[in-house]
């Protein structure tokens, strides 16, 4: 199984790009999951001993729904983590990092545009995936796939990221 990560900051279009490529990829090869979507809570992990068995529990648990589909899977791991601290399951043939980095000024508008109840109420609380938006920046090179999304249409990254993953076949 290749695993396909598309990563980022808060605000950079995971979800979206999910609910995209749900759309446009063939289900019968392709799995796409939200980490938000198979069933683990970030807070029964934080502050713990055992944080980073979160992703390792996320993405177990989304190569056991893909099944023997390649998994398209969105989360804002962070790829040095991803390296340094995380055990994947041995269905895991090969793992391949696509990034979501618009602009500083987009994740801005768009963190401020989410409900309050999704934890965006100050710029305290922007700051920090600012700053993890900048650090995809200043890394680009490190990735087979970087996509500014800032000015593109759900359907253009979407078929971006489609005609990368595509060349894997």
């Amino acid at each position: 199984m290749r695993l396909f990560m598309i990563s980022g900051p808060c605000g950079s279009g995971k979800s979206t790009m999910k609910d995209a490529l749900s759309e446009i990829m063939d289900p019968n090869v392709y799995a796409c999951i939200d980490i938000d979507e198979v069933g683990f809570n970030w807070w029964d992990y934080a502050g713990t001993d055992h944080e980073s068995k979160y992703h390792d529990d996320c993405i177990a648990e989304a190569v056991k729904r893909a099944g023997d589909r390649d998994l398209i899977f969105v989360s804002c791991t962070n790829p040095q983590d991803f390296i340094e601290k995380h055990v994947l399951p041995e269905e895991v043939d090969s793992t391949v990092f696509i990034i979501l980095n618009p602009t500083d000024e987009a994740i801005w508008a768009r963190l401020r545009a989410r409900p309050a109840e999704r934890g965006f109420t100050s710029d305290e609380k922007i700051e920090p995936h600012i700053g993890y938006n900048q650090w995809f920046r200043r890394n680009r090179g490190k990735f087979p796939l970087v996509i500014d999304n800032t000015d593109q249409t759900i359907d253009e990254t979407a078929a971006i990221i489609k005609e990368f993953i595509k060349r894997f076949e």
